[in-house]
């Protein structure tokens, strides 16, 4: 278990269908603590791929092309240090799941940017805000340093 202030060594950031929040939570964390942190993510519901993600995340160096979005029961893993829950219905079916087990579970509620609408740019803007949001939950919760630059 990784209590407050700690490093947490094996991560699972859920959402709704495993399409927009969490894959792109897991693929920030895996860019900021590459080997350090097992990182995986899944949704309570089949999703589907989703281009925008492909798109803000690639701005961002992150290719997230390998993603195939994931519910909990095709996961079929444990052993997580902490569970990052990002909607109400990921947070509900992550306690039940975890409710036998030594794992911490947070809730960040985080804005659904599929709900979005207006232009292309405006739908990409709403995209990189809740990236631009998780990257510093991530930064702060996992206790991020910079590399020394050299």
């Amino acid at each position: 278990m990784a209590g407050p202030g700690t490093r947490p060594t094996a991560v699972l950031f859920a959402c709704g269908m495993n399409a927009v929040r969490s894959p792109m939570a897991a693929g920030i964390t895996e860019k900021l603590f590459p080997g350090q942190v097992y990182v995986r993510s899944a949704g309570v519901r089949q999703g589907k791929l989703d281009p925008f993600v492909d798109a803000v995340m690639a701005e961002i160096g992150i290719d997230m092309s390998s993603h195939y979005p994931k519910t909990f029961e095709e996961l079929d893993e444990s052993g997580f240090d902490l569970v990052v829950t990002l909607a109400p219905e990921a947070h509900h079916k992550a306690l039940d799941l975890t409710r036998t087990e030594a794992v911490d579970v947070e809730y960040w509620p985080t804005m659904d940017p599929t709900l979005a609408s207006g232009s292309r740019e405006q739908i990409m803007d709403s995209y990189r805000s809740i990236r631009d949001q998780l990257m510093m939950r991530i930064k702060k919760r996992l206790n991020w340093t910079p590399p020394p630059s050299g």
